[in-house]
């Protein structure tokens, strides 16, 4: 990002469902918003959007990474506060899709805009040149699209489409500024209806609706189709309409309807009948409590076509397509699907099919390359994989003949040929390569972009066909590996099944940190993949309850906690580099690194109670040594109650901020938004660390704890959740082993105990609950069924 374009302060227009939630995670990234919308008729002129600000706090999931968050918004009118927008770095426009609206605002802010501020409009397909033409000619230049995915925070994909007179150097700052300060996912769209996602990604819903009705399957046998048994997410296409709005999809097909006239395939481009019935009657979805899919009491009840009422959604899968979507090879699957008579088998064949030949007639038109178009759709709406990686994975020369065969025998939505570069440039290759991806515009294999910002991930999102490499091995076992890239830091990866903790990664944590300590200057916990750990893995526990093997169950969790303070103690820096969950035994690696790297979307916490435990990788230890140091704050108990209470009831942060919060992070762990980025700002925290002059903490053997006092006062809040049919009795003798724990045994209240001291209550509290019948019914009960039993 140039030195002359630094987002110091932000200003969202439109306080909308989207324009407050991008002001929310603006603010998550430490950017401060000032938030217009209209003033308000009747009472404070700024109501409209106080109001927006405070409904962030009711959503769920949150926009914001923490609550207390919403303070850095400032509520403002177009009317009173436009002197506001001088001081902004960036506008974001976020009203409502309409033409002559957006140019009444442009003409009313543009007088109040600095001359270096990025103005760009979140519209979700209308034409950027059409918008720039309402802009005074002096601002084109620093004006652009910038198309965020609902929700705005969770969501990847930010497309970034410039006007004529675009300035590109801004366009490359604003794309440096989103893929690391915001964390997105960039992909630069051509001016065209709708971009590349919603082109792509509406025209598959149509295609599907079309399919379904040729083939005579109900809403929810189709979305049985095409949820996570192809790939794509639980709430599939009809669901996904629902959630999306259906008033909301009719604009966006309205506007590819309207500005594609030529297209081949603009006679798909229409609403159907059931569609406009639908929104007629006010049934707009999951917004209005009904539209495609209701909920009556508990259940899930989908509209009948030929009923013309609500029935209880089923959802079946024939049995012979179901094992065909399960092959896992692509070629064979495909194969089968096309070979196969059953109409589902045919359906999913066939919106495959129209995929790819929409995909293939349009690349050049829409996307600079194939491999813009498969994150496109992979980034927003979820696809696990993108249609061209399908494609190639289940052989490019066989599908682009099983598609021309169905294009030439008239059964696909339209009859445009595939175009010439499918056989001539990329016969028996694909469009994806090792050195980049086929652009039908130049003719060429296009690598990835250059910009710096990218260089801060060293391990980027990948597609399908990469086979990446993470550097030189220094030692492997069957839990973990320790490599390095030749920068002076170890990188210890986990290989086991969600980086669940055993033996074995146990013994490889161990191994990394003796080798760290001998040949590098740091160590960093990374996984290739989220999450960063599930936890224990109870795989490993579960044969030593069955055999009566406590002894060995003993000496696996001293090992644990022999790891952790290895991790605690080094004398080289261990970084956790966090993306996705921490929980557990993870949380309990994360808690005694010397600091954590954490990304924005990671959930931390200490779960053992729902297998019946308690931590006893030192995380009980380490909670009861930080509320010691509040002690000088007056606050020691206070912190220590709230650390309890999360334990207690296996409490998960629900961001890396909340965590922070709930005290599973420290004040100086370091927290970025693009997950893609904890590595290289791991290793950049190792060796700052390093250079310094890092030695690690000396052993805590003075800790002052809350003793019997503590236990008596923890144990009447559990008594009070007992009794108020919160937890069970089984999850009360588990709390009070817990408060056992933290509050250093039996003695005196202020007694000094040692970290020894404190590990060795929690072996002992672990294994009694070890022994207890009803922790091993849990234990096996989450193997069996792969959720907590509360008993």
């Amino acid at each position: 990002m140039s030195q002359s374009f630094v987002v110091r302060k932000a200003a969202v227009l439109g306080a909308g469902v989207m324009g407050a939630q991008i002001a929310a995670h603006l603010v998550n990234a430490n950017v401060e918003v000032v938030l217009f919308d209209l003033p308000a008729k009747e009472g404070d002129r700024n109501g409209i959007v106080q109001k927006a600000i405070a409904n962030l706090l009711k959503l769920e999931p949150s926009p914001l990474s923490a609550k207390s968050k919403s303070s850095n918004i400032i509520a403002a009118n177009y009317q009173d506060n436009l002197d506001l927008l001088k001081d902004c770095n960036l506008i974001i426009e976020a009203i409502a899709e309409r033409l002559e609206w957006k140019s009444d605002l442009y003409a009313k802010v543009a007088p109040f805009l600095a001359p270096d501020a990025v103005f760009a409009t979140n519209t979700s397909g209308l034409s950027i040149n059409k918008l720039a033409s309402f802009m005074p000619e002096k601002l084109r230049p620093r004006f652009c699209g910038i198309h965020f995915f609902n929700p705005p925070r969770y969501m990847n994909l930010v497309e970034l489409i410039p006007c004529e007179k675009t300035d590109m150097r801004m366009v490359d700052d604003l794309e440096t500024f989103v893929v690391s300060a915001l964390g997105k996912g960039v992909i630069r769209a051509k001016d065209t209806p709708n971009f590349i996602s919603n082109r792509v990604g509406v025209f598959g819903i149509l295609s599907t609706i079309l399919e379904a009705e040729k083939f005579g399957l109900s809403f929810d046998v189709v979305d049985a189709l095409t949820g996570p048994i192809i790939g794509r997410p639980k709430s599939a296409s009809f669901r996904t309409m629902d959630v999306v709005g259906l008033d909301t999809f009719g604009h966006v097909v309205s506007t590819m309807a309207d500005g594609l006239q030529s297209d081949p395939w603009h006679h798909c481009y229409k609403t159907p009948a059931w569609l406009k019935m639908l929104t007629d009657k006010g049934a707009l979805g999951q917004k209005t409590g009904a539209g495609i899919y209701k909920k009556v009491g508990k259940e899930i009840h989908v509209l009948d076509l030929e009923l013309k009422d609500y029935r209880l959604s089923q959802q079946v899968i024939a049995p012979e397509v179901e094992s065909i979507l399960k092959i896992k090879f692509p070629a064979e699957k495909f194969a089968a699907l096309r070979a196969s008579t059953h109409p589902q088998a045919q359906f999913v064949w066939s919106i495959f099919r129209d995929m790819f030949q929409y995909c293939a007639v349009h690349l050049e038109s829409i996307a600079n390359n194939a491999r813009d178009l498969d994150f496109a759709i992979r980034w927003g709406y979820g696809w696990a994989v993108g249609p061209f990686e399908t494609w190639q994975m289940a052989g490019w020369n066989q599908i682009a003949k099983a598609v021309s065969e169905d294009i030439a025998a008239g059964k696909t939505l339209c009859n445009a040929p595939l175009p010439a570069w499918v056989s001539e440039a990329t016969a028996n290759i694909g469009v994806h390569a090792a050195y980049g991806s086929y652009s039908p515009r130049s003719k060429s294999f296009e690598s990835r972009s250059t910009l710096p910002v990218y260089e801060r991930q060293p391990y980027p999102e990948r597609l399908v066909t990469d086979a990446p490499s993470y550097g030189k091995i220094m030692f492997e076992n069957s839990g973990g590996k320790l490599w390095t890239t030749g920068d002076g830091i170890a990188v210890l990866s986990f290989k086991s099944k969600m980086h669940a903790v055993g033996d074995d990664v146990l013994d490889a944590v161990i191994e990394s940190v003796r080798i760290a300590e001998q040949k590098f200057k740091g160590l960093v916990i990374w996984q290739t993949e989220a999450p960063f750990s599930a936890g224990a893995n109870l795989a490993h526990v579960a044969p030593l309850l069955e055999r009566g093997e406590f002894d060995k169950g003993e000496a696996m969790v001293k090992k644990f906690q022999d790891a952790s303070m290895a991790l605690k103690y080094s004398m080289v820096p261990t970084i956790a580099a966090v993306n996705g969950m921490a929980l557990g035994g993870g949380c309990e690696f994360v808690m005694h690194c010397t600091k954590a790297v954490a990304h924005l979307e990671s959930y931390i916490g200490l779960v053992e109670v729902g297998v019946g435990l308690l931590p006893a990788g030192g995380g009980c230890k380490e909670f009861a040594i930080r509320s010691a140091r509040k002690a000088e704050g007056g606050n020691a108990f206070a912190f220590l109650q709230s650390a309890f209470t999360n334990i207690a009831m296996g409490n998960v942060s629900k961001s890396a901020e909340h965590a922070r919060e709930l005290g599973f992070l420290k004040p100086s762990d370091t927290i970025v938004l693009n997950g893609f980025e904890t590595l290289y700002v791991a290793k950049s925290e190792a060796l700052n660390l390093f250079q310094a002059g890092y030695r690690p903490n000396l052993r805590v053997r003075e800790i002052p704890v809350a003793g019997k006092g503590g236990i008596a006062t923890l144990k009447m809040i559990l008594i009070n959740m007992k009794e108020g049919g919160f937890i069970s009795e089984h999850d009360f003798e588990i709390g009070c082993r817990i408060a056992t724990v933290m509050c250093g045994g039996d003695v005196e209240g202020g007694t000094l105990v040692s970290e020894d001291w404190l590990l060795e209550l929690e072996r002992r509290e672990f294994m009694a609950l070890m022994r207890n019948p009803k922790t091993q019914a849990r234990i096996d009960f989450m193997l069996k069924n792969g959720k907590p039993l509360r008993n």
